[in-house]
Formats: structure tokens, sequence, C-alpha cells
């Protein structure tokens, strides 16, 4: 066990920035390997924090040292990215911020590293009006985003590519989706009130809430019960948009980690049987765990959705959930490491992978049926691209029209941008086949 929120974050950024990991992988272990409550919830800002901030915070790094530091220290380096987050975005004292950063150094073994990390964040404490001014000459740098993120941004959406990038540096709120199986929203608003937890109903949504300070899931009224469930508001918009009635047979493709599963589940308990596929086995786990907390039940297949001869009994579907893996440019401020672990080459990739999945499963479809096409993406390759060119190969698709208040038309579809009525970037396209 450590004492040292600003180490044990320093080594969780080493993680991201140098091996690759996400930022779901390596931090949970470290947190619980801090020993006080508080500095475990100071690791996990620390690390949000700076991961959002990084490549701004790089840069003010790079204009304050002399030379680079060895590749051997990147500990150091991300320890000094963690101090100029501490003074360009939290309300902490500076004196506070600087000192205990460089105490930092001790817990890391580098003792070494005292002086310089005095010294850079001395100096930004200096330059720091002057640094501001000139970073903000740069959109990468003033928006904290890779330069090819921007450029297609730029190219997809030009009149909102800055509101897209300025939202994905908030904080994303803390949201919930109540299972109207087992209590209305209102009810639990109230239950919320009774442990004077503030809440506030999401809109266009009608099971989503918003809470006003995140809690921990096993201080939620009824969570244990099947009560609540955590999901953002777009991703509930899912089971809406399927449009499910009593008899109909559905799949849920790709479906971990299982909230869209649940929520089907929980809108229409009459329909005709579910099954859910992942091709992760550890992540199909995690769906049997989130329904036995929620007392539900599905066919839990693990395969890939792509190989459906594999798995598939040879019945039709009247609906099928595809949500695609993407690149998550939606969830950006959820998962601030997107931005350093999604590389350009990526998306043609995932594109392709996406053509695949949908090319597969449309022969499961029973005519008549419908195909709900979503990705937690802002890229319009990933989105109304992809639907354009999925139509122009399969005659027998069309397209129906989304009448909703939420997001925004498309070509084909209907996307969100992060932030828009409290929800992530999301986008929707529901495929009917023509009978």
């Amino acid at each position: 066990m450590t004492t040292d929120a600003r180490a044990c974050a320093a080594r969780v950024l080493v993680q991201v920035v140098s091996g690759g990991r996400s930022l779901a992988d390596a931090l949970p272990d470290a947190v619980q390997a801090v020993s006080d409550a508080r500095q475990r919830a100071l690791v996990q800002e620390l690390s949000y924090g700076t991961l959002r901030w990084f490549y701004r915070l790089d840069v003010q790094l790079q204009q304050l040292m002399q030379k680079p530091l060895k590749q051997r220290d990147v500990d150091v380096r991300c320890l000094l990215l963690i101090g100029l987050y501490q003074l360009t975005q939290l309300a902490m004292p500076q004196r506070v911020a600087v000192n205990e950063t460089v105490q930092a150094t001790e817990a890391l073994k580098k003792p070494w590293a005292r002086g310089l990390v005095n010294a850079v964040l001395r100096n930004f404490q200096r330059r720091a009006d002057s640094l501001e001014v000139m970073l903000d000459t740069d959109a990468a740098v003033k928006f904290a985003h890779p330069a090819w993120f921007i450029e297609r941004l730029q190219a997809d959406w030009p009149h909102d590519w800055e509101a897209i990038l300025t939202a994905n540096n908030e904080r994303p709120p803390f949201s919930l989706r109540v299972n109207q199986r087992r209590v209305t929203r209102d009810e639990y608003l109230d239950e919320l009130l009774a442990r004077s937890i503030e809440a506030v109903p999401l809109p266009h949504i009608a099971t989503g809430l918003m809470l006003k300070k995140p809690v921990a899931v096993e201080n939620l009224p009824g969570f244990s019960a099947g009560e609540v469930s955590v999901q953002d508001g777009a991703a509930q918009l899912a089971a809406v948009l399927l449009s499910l009635a009593p008899g109909q047979r559905v799949l849920d493709a790709c479906a971990a980690p299982g909230g869209k599963t649940a929520h089907i589940l929980e809108v229409e308990p009459e329909i005709d049987g579910l099954t859910a596929i992942d091709i992760d086995g550890r992540r199909l786990r995690r769906i049997e765990e989130n329904l036995a907390r929620l007392s539900l039940h599905a066919e839990l297949q693990q395969g890939d959705a792509g190989e459906p001869a594999a798995w598939w009994d040879g019945q039709p579907y009247d609906r099928i959930l595809l949500d695609v893996p993407c690149s998550a440019t939606g969830v950006i401020r959820r998962h601030p490491d997107i931005k350093l672990l999604r590389k350009p080459g990526d998306v043609a990739t995932l594109v392709s992978g996406q053509a695949r999945l949908l090319q597969a499963l449309w022969p499961l479809l029973s005519p008549g049926g419908m195909l709900l096409y979503s990705t937690c993406s802002v890229l319009f390759d990933e989105n109304s691209g992809q639907v354009a060119h999925f139509l122009e190969r399969q005659t027998d698709a069309a397209v129906l029209s989304i009448n909703a208040a939420w997001g925004r038309g498309c070509m084909h579809g209907r996307q969100i941008f992060p932030g828009e009525d409290e929800m992530d970037g999301f986008y929707f396209a529901c495929l009917q086949k023509l009978g």
C-alpha cells in the first residue's frame, strides 16, 4: 500500500502513454494500492484530468524544459504533466500542488528529479500567462486533441467541430436508468431525495436520471435489488428505437457489457427470447452478472457476430441491435485516453469491420424486421457514410425516419453530439428489411 496519490497516478499514466493500455484497465488496480479513500479519489482525478488535457500539458512541458527526458524517465515526465494539470485545472493551492508533486519523486524512487520537478513547476508559475496566449494559436493545443482528429471533425462537422471538442473536455454526467418494471422514475427520485442525493430527469428519456454529484453505486438506493442501473442517456434511446412488441425474437449483437440487453428486457418483458452475443468471454460474464442483479434472462452466446454460422439457430429475428465496435469518439469525455490510444489508421479498419458485421447479420433479419445500427462515434465514415454504402449494396434495405426532438438529422439516421441534453455522442439508424 502507498499513500502518494501523485506517484500512483504517474505510474498509471506511464501504462497509457507508453504502454498503450486503456485507463479502464490500468486504473482499478492502481487505485486499490492506495490506502486512503481521499487519496484514491485524487489518483482518479489526476489520471483522468491529465489525460483529458494531455495534448496541451505536453506542449507546455516542452516549452518549460531545455531538453527532453530520457525514455527510462517517462514516469518523471508523467509526474511533471500531473503537476501542470494541478496548476492549470484544479482549485488547489499552488504551493501544495508544487510541494506534493516534488515529494512524489521519492515514491517514484527518482530522488534526483526533485530539483528538476521543482524548477519546471516554478518556471511555469512565472510564465503561465504568456504560455497560455502562445499555446492558444494552435487548435490541437488549444482544444487538447490530436491534430488528425480535429481535421476529420472539421471536414465532417465544419460548423460544430469546436463545440464537439469543447464538450469532450467537460466532465461527464452521472446518468442512471430506472428499471420501470420495479419502480417509476418519480418514485425513484423520491428515494434519492430521502437519501439527500440530488437528481433531475433526463429529457427525451422516460427512464433517465442525472445525479447532480456522482456517488458510489453501492450508495444508490435499490441498486443491488435491480431498481436502477448506470447508463448514459443516449444509450437508453436504443431500446426505445427498436419499437419492441410481445412475441418478437431479438438479437443484441456485440452486446457487452449488457446495458442495452437489460434495457430491452425491461422495456418489453414479453418478447419471444433475446440472444446476446459477444466475442469476448470475459465481457460476456459481465452481461451475465448485470442480468443476474436485475433478475433478467437472455440467451448468452460467445462468438463472432460476423460469423453467424457458428452460433445462429436458423430462426430469423424480428429486431437486431447492432451496436458496432467503433472509434468511440463520442465518449471521449468519459474515456480521455481515447485521445492517445486511437490512431488515424484505426478508423478505416473499424469501418471495414462495421461493414462486415452489417453484411453478415442482415440475412438473419425477417422480412419487415428492423436492424438498429448504432455507434458512439461522431465520424461520418462510421455513421451516415457506413449506412449509405450498405444501402448501395443491399437493395432490400430501407432507412426509416427517426422523428425525434434529440440530436440532428443526417443524410441517413440521426446524430447526437457529446454534451447535447447531457448525453454522450451517439449515432442511430433504423434499417428495415423490405418484405
